[in-house]
């Protein structure tokens, strides 16, 4: 269900990719794109947040999403405005009544190793045992191998450029696998936390969805998938040991090393993983 009251949002994506020159093996110059990096710091109610280092793809989803990640808001209609300028790297948001308990949230911080961001706000790894995943839904394992192939041809600066994490989510039905967003960007928690946002603009549920990351699994990256309910989460890379003990506490179907051929490593939630033959894709 849509937001029956959407924030006013700029539209301020950045160039993606710049070209340098860099010398090759054979000492000559050569025209090499590479990925963009912004400062972007975040504001609420002219209170500093954070400031995040981004790709600049979607700045506006990413300030929504990591609000959201944060639960410094509760849902998307508590936003009334985000206004990106990239002349000042800030990000402004405007929420439309004060944030109750803003200063307690900051103070309570875990510093966590993840590129692109690095703090969890507030309570959240107390608060996992509060979320609950569908279990009547299943990922087969031809809509795994479906959903690898369309995520390969999603990556556009990832070929182009190198030095990216891409975050996709999918559908995933009786009529096959289809890639509602795919986001890249310098910090895979940036890429989750810009998916998040403009799931919460497009009122798009995900307690049936998949969502694929190119980064590793950990802590972080499970609790945020299991706060937008999503019960499927796959990974080109490897796991943390406590992103798999969270992954198996809160029963995510959680499968790593997915990438390329058929191979991969399902870990948890094996209970609504299928193995049959492969779904047709959606255009």
């Amino acid at each position: 269900m849509k937001p029956s009251r959407r924030p006013q949002i700029t539209h301020a994506s950045k160039p993606l990719t710049f070209e340098v020159e860099a010398i090759n093996e054979r000492g000559e110059a050569v025209p090499t794109p590479i990925a963009g990096e912004h400062p972007l710091t975040l504001y609420i109610d002219k209170r500093e947040i954070v400031t995040l280092m981004t790709l600049g793809q979607a700045p506006e989803a990413l300030a929504i999403g990591y609000l959201r990640n944060q639960r410094l808001v509760k849902s998307v209609e508590e936003i009334a405005a985000v206004q990106v300028d990239w002349e000042t790297a800030s990000v402004a948001i405007t929420t439309r009544t004060a944030i109750k308990g803003l200063d307690e949230k900051m103070k309570k911080r875990t510093v966590t190793t993840g590129c692109g961001q690095g703090t969890v706000f507030g309570d959240l790894m107390e608060e996992i045992d509060s979320i609950k995943l569908r279990d009547d839904v299943a990922l087969t394992e031809g809509a795994l191998h479906a959903l690898l192939d369309a995520v390969r041809r999603h990556e556009a600066i990832y070929k182009e450029a190198g030095a990216v994490h891409g975050c996709a989510l999918a559908s995933n039905t009786a009529h096959g696998v289809e890639v509602l967003y795919f986001v890249e960007d310098v910090g895979r928690h940036n890429a989750v936390d810009a998916i998040a946002g403009q799931m919460w603009l497009d009122g798009v549920d995900g307690s049936d969805k998949i969502f694929y990351t190119t980064g590793r699994l950990t802590s972080e990256m499970v609790i945020k998938a299991a706060q937008m309910q999503i019960p499927f989460l796959v990974s080109r890379s490897g796991l943390t040991k406590m992103g798999y003990d969270i992954a198996a506490k809160l029963g995510i179907t959680m499968i790593g090393r997915a990438a390329g051929g058929k191979h991969y490593l399902l870990f948890t939630g094996k209970h609504r993983f299928r193995k049959t033959v492969a779904p047709t894709m959606v255009a």
